[in-house]
């Protein structure tokens, strides 16, 4: 056998194993499979953000509860399915990004299916999207909530690199209302935070700003919503 084939088979093979190889790593590192360290606030020097509200009080400010929310969800991991349910909330093992911020509004004592709804109803103007209301699902529309958190939420930097301004409980929404999630309390060697969002991924607390494009960030805040809008969450 002519030995230079015999080498040139032996270098596409090995480069072949180094594709793989690194598209292995891409893939483990784009999903957080791989093991890495994580950091807190206090690595950077960063002040953790309260708010001053704890509307169910439960001896907790809204923010930490509304991360607690979504950290709930992520280690439930519910199937990513978006489907419609008549009841409008789909069971605690199925869900889709929209689920996890209702529900993380949940354990701060928010009903957000209702406050959407009563907005909806008050202002039909602001939701161009909504042709029908249909309170069952328009609170699991990004669309939807991007026009409610535009008015009753605080508005936050967008740039990742202004690591300070992003806190433990603050929405953040990608594309064109592609996607949504809640800051996570976790961050990454540069200080950019981990985000907890389903879009069916293995792990749903994920280093996941890096790969995303941001184009809303908020920071909630009760005492913003009109008292004909907003709803406290009854079982």
């Amino acid at each position: 056998m002519n030995n230079k084939c015999t080498n040139k088979g032996l270098l596409w093979l090995f480069a072949l194993i180094v594709l793989l190889v690194g598209i292995g790593l891409y893939i483990a590192d784009y999903y957080s499979l791989l093991p890495r360290r994580t950091y807190t606030a206090e690595d950077f020097n960063i002040a953790t953000v309260y708010s001053g509200v704890d509307y169910n009080d439960n001896g907790i400010d809204d923010y930490t509860d509304i991360l607690h929310g979504a950290k709930m969800d992520a280690e439930n991991c519910p199937t990513y399915n978006g489907a419609y349910y008549s009841g409008g909330y789909p069971p605690d093992d199925i869900g889709v990004c929209t689920d996890v911020v209702w529900r993380a509004f949940k354990n701060a004592g928010f009903d957000l299916r209702e406050m959407l709804n009563n907005d909806i109803i008050a202002r039909p103007g602001d939701y161009p999207d909504i042709e029908q209301r249909d309170k069952n699902i328009d609170f699991r529309r990004v669309g939807n909530l991007r026009v409610f958190f535009d008015k009753y939420a605080l508005p936050i930097s967008i740039d990742i690199t202004h690591i300070e301004e992003w806190q433990p409980g603050d929405i953040v929404i990608f594309g064109d209302d592609k996607h949504i999630g809640i800051v996570s309390d976790k961050r990454n060697s540069k200080g950019q935070p981990y985000i907890i969002h389903n879009y069916g991924q293995p792990k749903r607390e994920q280093d996941f700003l890096k790969h995303s494009n941001v184009t809303g960030h908020y920071r909630f805040d009760a005492s913003r919503v009109p008292e004909g809008t907003i709803v406290k969450w009854s079982d």
